[in-house]
């Protein structure tokens, strides 16, 4: 039996959360770009119970390919909601934007984006030192 050690769950984990953090970016990016638009309702991405749902219903997620060369993205698989955010307060011309919220969840997800990318980084340089050593 061969165990495929590049697709193993906690590398396909990490690849839906970069995904999901990746969007949570876009997001926040989207919202602050909007900081001044009046009407506007500051969005979020919650990818974390979606990981949580993938692989409590399936242990790992199958990566669809769109090539046989290419692998699909998961996050389209997978489906991570983005919703209004919930709380704050409305401004007087109804935007719900708070810049201060947003540019603490962007440097949240900086650094959480940056903690799982080392993560992967040292997990694939293990497999590596493992091949090279057989």
């Amino acid at each position: 039996m061969t165990r495929n050690w590049i697709s193993d769950d906690a590398l396909q984990a990490a690849r839906l959360a970069l995904d999901g953090l990746s969007l949570r970016q876009q997001v926040i990016s989207r919202n602050l770009a909007n900081v001044d638009t009046p009407g506007y309702r500051a969005q979020q991405v919650n990818f974390e119970d979606t990981l949580k749902q993938v692989f409590q219903r399936k242990k790992g997620v199958e990566l669809e390919k769109s090539h046989q060369a290419h692998l699909a993205s998961p996050a389209r698989r997978v489906g991570f909601q983005v919703s209004q955010r919930p709380g704050g307060s409305l401004r007087a011309d109804l935007n719900s934007v708070d810049i201060d919220v947003e540019l603490l969840e962007m440097n949240e997800t900086g650094i959480q984006y940056q903690a799982l990318t080392q993560s992967v980084s040292k997990k694939l340089a293990l497999l590596k030192t493992i091949a090279m050593s057989r």
